[in-house]
């Protein structure tokens, strides 16, 4: 820590949905907190609180040697940050960013003498502060400095160290939230597909919870054959099969009167797959399909 500041304290910048839910957990749990917002008005409620509303991004990143940043994008940081002197500082920043704009920020804030911790956080900002709610957040960058401040970080939501790369916080996020919106793709395809049916979607929602419950082997099952590269011990549904059944998935929608647009992709990604070497891929897990997405 740096400014003789008490171990607790520290200063957060930006105080939008997320920015101000984890205010109020640092206020709550008794830390000192500085904050600033570019609209001054959204910090008056968190005064009445007990935070410090600092007038600049300079007064506030004085207050305190652990700083956190929680603006709308990477831009936003540079600018917010323009010209503030940071040497002997601990940033964490909690913006959503790339993998590439985590690496770029931390060579940054080294060059201006700091320390950086780049997050990628998986919660919404009703999960924050709610013991057991799952929320958590991916850190990378320097372990120094997680280490020193992790009992704070872990304040508002669970802290998963991931790596000193800079870029893998947000590597993990983009991974896990790109999952989320394929399995939100399915079921919205999957909801679709009864509408105008005499089918009641709440009666369908238990039947797909189930259902993706048990297809979630997949997850682990193509972490091994991506390791090991064997794409054909052990498959219990073959590549082959798998494309030839995806027919009727696509017939049923146009009977239906469904676009195939959310399903479509993958399907193609397995055809792909097959018909650059039957003999060599018709045996195949469909985790092999995962390889052409490189380029």
């Amino acid at each position: 820590m740096t400014d003789n500041a008490p171990k607790n304290s520290l200063t957060l910048l930006g105080l939008g949905d997320m920015g101000t839910a984890l205010a109020r957990t640092w206020l709550a749990a008794g830390h000192r907190l500085t904050v600033w917002n570019r609209t001054a008005a959204k910090a008056g409620a968190l005064a009445a609180e007990g935070a410090v509303v600092a007038a600049s991004p300079a007064e506030a990143v004085a207050a305190n040697g652990l700083v956190v940043i929680c603006l709308l994008d990477d831009a936003t940081v540079g600018s917010a940050l323009d010209g503030v002197v940071l040497t002997g500082k601990d940033l964490v920043n909690l913006t959503t960013g790339t993998p590439a704009e985590g690496r770029a920020r931390a060579a940054w804030a080294e060059e201006r003498g700091a320390r950086f911790v780049d997050g990628g956080i998986m919660a919404t900002p009703t999960m924050i502060g709610v013991p057991g709610a799952g929320g958590y957040v991916f850190y990378s960058g320097s372990r120094a400095l997680f280490d020193t401040h992790r009992a704070t970080l872990e304040v508002p939501a669970g802290a998963r160290f991931v790596g000193e790369d800079p870029g893998h916080a947000a590597l993990h996020d983009v991974a896990l939230l790109s999952a989320m919106y394929g399995m939100f793709a399915g079921i919205s395809h999957a909801y679709a597909l009864i509408e105008g049916e005499d089918i009641a979607p709440k009666d369908l929602a238990p039947l797909l919870s189930e259902w993706l419950g048990a297809m979630g082997f997949f997850v682990g099952n193509a972490a091994e054959r991506l390791t090991s590269r064997d794409f054909t011990t052990g498959v219990v549904s073959n590549l082959a099969m798998q494309t030839a059944a995806s027919g009727t998935l696509l017939r049923t929608a146009e009977q239906q009167g469904v676009s195939a647009e959310l399903i479509s992709p993958y399907l193609d990604l397995m055809r792909r797959r097959l018909t650059a070497d039957p003999a060599a891929h018709g045996g195949e897990d469909t985790a092999g399909a995962i390889t052409l997405l490189k380029r």
